[in-house]
């Protein structure tokens, strides 16, 4: 049977470190601050930046919820950014998505300050990991790094199979495993007989978004697996992409869901936020 990667027990070792981080940095006079900027009221949205807010106090953060009606215009959020861009008092600025669908979301993403994309995905910083210089890095790859690292997992040398291909998650994702010498794959909806392919996988990751899509054909004997999903079944209940039971007995390592990847994706963005105030030191 796997052993569980707890993402939740090393989110909270993390956040105390960070926690203690803040202390120092308020004792310079400097007090890190995070804005997140929430369009319309999506419940999962929500969710997310309820909880962001959370740990983000818990730690110590200066932290500001800005909500705006779904309505608000393109340029007007443009503004707001803008003003949030020039402001010292936030180091880091998070625009949560979606977006409703009259607004650009890459325009949106393209007009945070680089410095203050705590998110880690401006064009600029996802160029840097792409040339292995990353600066701010996408949470999720990050937290998932950080929990393969703590759960002393090697990566070099490896295959690695990623399932899914957005700029958030799949793209990242690969890049950093390839930085850390595995042998990368990246998978998606049209990738053909993907279970005989992720049967190859010494470390297999699932972001495809599909409740349960991976099951026991898609898994070598003491695979890695991290699921990234975060879905509802027909009861309401909270299922990753991967069928945990099935899988769990084959696999050396899972992530549960929740309490796996979910909460080391927050942690990262509250240390970027912090490590952007540090440059200030």
């Amino acid at each position: 049977m796997a052993e569980l990667l707890n993402g939740k027990e090393l989110a909270e070792k993390m956040q105390a470190e960070i926690a203690a981080k803040v202390s120092e940095l308020k004792e310079k006079a400097i007090h890190p601050g995070l804005v997140v900027l929430l369009v319309g009221e999506e419940s999962a949205s929500q969710v997310y930046v309820r909880n962001k807010e959370r740990v983000a106090k818990a730690i110590g953060l200066y932290s500001k919820i800005k909500r705006y009606p779904s309505s608000i215009s393109e340029k007007d959020l443009l503004a707001a950014i803008q003003t949030y861009n020039q402001d010292p008092t936030f180091h880091g600025i998070l625009v949560q998505l979606p977006l409703p669908e009259h607004i650009d979301e890459e325009k949106i993403l393209l007009a945070i300050d680089p410095q203050k994309d705590v998110d880690g995905f401006h064009p600029m910083n996802l160029g840097r990991l792409l040339t292995g210089n990353p600066d701010k890095i996408p949470c999720t790859p990050y937290g998932i790094m950080k929990l393969l690292e703590a759960y002393n997992i090697k990566i070099a040398g490896k295959q690695a199979l990623v399932i899914g291909r957005s700029n958030i998650v799949g793209k990242p994702m690969a890049q950093l495993m390839l930085m850390n010498d595995a042998t990368v794959t990246i998978a998606h909806s049209k990738t053909k007989n993907l279970p005989e392919l992720a049967r190859n996988a010494d470390i297999l990751v699932v972001a495809i978004g599909r409740g349960h899509f991976v099951t026991k054909e898609f898994i070598k004997k003491g695979a890695v697996v991290i699921d990234v999903g975060m879905n509802r079944d027909e009861n309401g209940k909270l299922i990753g992409d991967v069928k945990f039971d099935e899988v769990a007995p084959l696999a050396s390592y899972i992530t549960p869901v929740p309490r796996g990847v979910g909460p080391m994706t927050i942690t990262m963005l509250m240390y970027q936020t912090v490590m952007a105030a540090k440059v200030g030191e």
